[in-house]
């Protein structure tokens, strides 16, 4: 069995519906998932860049896109009442719902994702997050520091392995970022002779490139 490891924030609307995908993209295969949930926001901050809610054109587009996606995938998308939001709250109940030390289930995973990405309410509604709280992780403390510096240590990992974007699927210490890689990631679990080529590593090394002062 192989295992591949599922980055991803749910503020992402590319990350529901990367989700979503997930077990038909690996349909016939012997694969275990870890979910890791992690901060976008500090995968950006550390790239120095915007997220595409933060760019109104690219806000526009990026919303329009993945309903189109989403029509085509055949998932039940809604965006929520509020976007870009904190999704902080969300992220530690996911890792207070797992295991000490452990990750979150699909399960809890899939409960957050729906509660941000059907319906169209607000993600952190008080009485929406109490009610999710009290399904997830009844017995456990989504703001005490064991959670949060679970959060912060997975965010530093994922910058350590150059992720710089999620979703972001880590198989075999090869990462592929996107909804649409998903048909490389089963290319390359099936064992496609691409990846044994040059072309991986050749494309992958730097170059030089003129750079913005």
């Amino acid at each position: 069995m192989k295992r591949i490891t599922f980055w991803f924030d749910p503020i992402s609307p590319f990350a529901y519906l990367a989700f979503e995908r997930l077990p038909q993209a690996l349909e016939g295969l012997s694969i275990e998932v870890t979910y890791r949930p992690v901060l976008f926001a500090g995968l950006l901050k550390h790239w120095g860049q915007k997220g595409p809610a933060e760019i109104e054109p690219k806000r526009a587009w990026t919303f329009r896109h993945v309903q189109w996606l989403a029509h085509q995938q055949g998932t039940a998308l809604d965006t929520p009442a509020q976007h870009p939001f904190n999704p902080l709250a969300l992220l530690r109940l996911m890792l207070a719902s797992a295991p000490e030390g452990g990750t979150p289930n699909r399960f809890a995973c899939e409960a957050v994702l729906r509660h941000i990405w059907q319906g169209g309410a607000d993600a952190n509604d008080p009485a929406r997050l109490a009610a999710l709280s009290a399904q997830l992780a009844p017995c456990a403390d989504p703001n005490g520091e064991p959670v949060k510096q679970a959060l912060r240590t997975a965010t530093d990992r994922a910058v350590s392995l150059g992720l710089f974007g999620v979703p972001t699927v880590e198989a075999e210490g090869k990462l592929f970022w996107g909804l649409d890689s998903l048909p490389m990631l089963r290319a390359f679990l099936q064992g496609d002779a691409w990846f044994d080529a040059p072309t991986w590593a050749r494309e992958g090394a730097p170059r030089a490139g003129v750079e913005r002062s």
